[in-house]
């Protein structure tokens, strides 16, 4: 793991690591016909998204999955896929063929299969992404990978369904295996509600079932982390 970048304002943040993910991108194509990025949804990667699709960057040969869906038809307010639709895939005019959205308006456990199907037919076995963008919640979770869940501990896995209970929602998510298979993971965690979480991840006994996202600090080798002062606030 990196030396967390720690910056003054969330737009920062988002320049940052947008720059981070689209160098890994462009990294990737140099040397192979198609890159892979899986991205997470939430209201704190909108902006980053705003300035990946306004950066030029040629997207013709990016594929983009999901790290994470809510269990709710593309055109929810809720699907992580209908803001990346509204703030990258449309205004970047990415094709339609490198989309690779989890069709959750359908069964859950149906949909997380259809996603494994996807995922190993593109990647022909176990999915290594180029780029894999996550972030955290004030509870510590990352991807739909809550407190508690008996999933954290699966590696082998690529992707399930999982009912969180918190949120009285069915979500699919990729399973730590495959986040950790990441040639580059891109940490982005913005917010004061997230200063406590963030203290716990980095200094609380290793505990994933307790704080998940201490997976990618301890076991994530190219984990880079973004965080503006207001989440860092509590990281000695």
């Amino acid at each position: 793991m990196s030396s967390p970048h720690i910056y003054a304002s969330e737009q920062q943040v988002a320049e940052a690591a947008a720059k981070a993910i689209l160098s890994k991108l462009d990294e990737a194509l140099s040397r192979q016909p198609t890159a892979s990025l899986a991205i997470s949804g939430g209201k704190s990667p909108r902006l980053m998204f705003d300035i990946m699709a306004k950066s030029g960057f040629n997207w013709s040969k990016v594929h983009l999955f999901w790290v994470d869906e809510r269990a709710v038809p593309p055109t929810d307010p809720q699907s992580n896929y209908k803001m990346a639709q509204e703030s990258l895939i449309g205004p970047a005019q990415i094709a339609a063929a490198n989309v690779h959205r989890v069709q959750a308006e359908l069964d859950p456990p149906e949909a997380a299969r259809l996603y494994v199907e996807d995922l190993n037919t593109f990647f022909g076995g176990f999915p290594h992404f180029d780029v894999v963008h996550q972030g955290m919640g004030p509870d510590a979770h990352t991807a739909s990978l809550f407190p508690g869940q008996p999933l954290i501990e699966d590696r082998a896995g690529i992707a399930a369904a999982v009912y969180v209970e918190k949120m009285k929602q069915f979500r699919i998510t990729l399973l730590p295996g495959v986040l950790l298979a990441a040639k580059l993971t891109v940490m982005y965690v913005t917010g004061a509600d997230k200063a406590d979480a963030v203290h716990a991840v980095f200094h609380e006994p290793y505990d994933p079932k307790k704080y998940p996202s201490q997976l990618m600090v301890h076991d994530g080798s190219s984990v880079s982390w973004f965080f503006d002062q207001a989440a860092a606030a509590r990281i000695d």
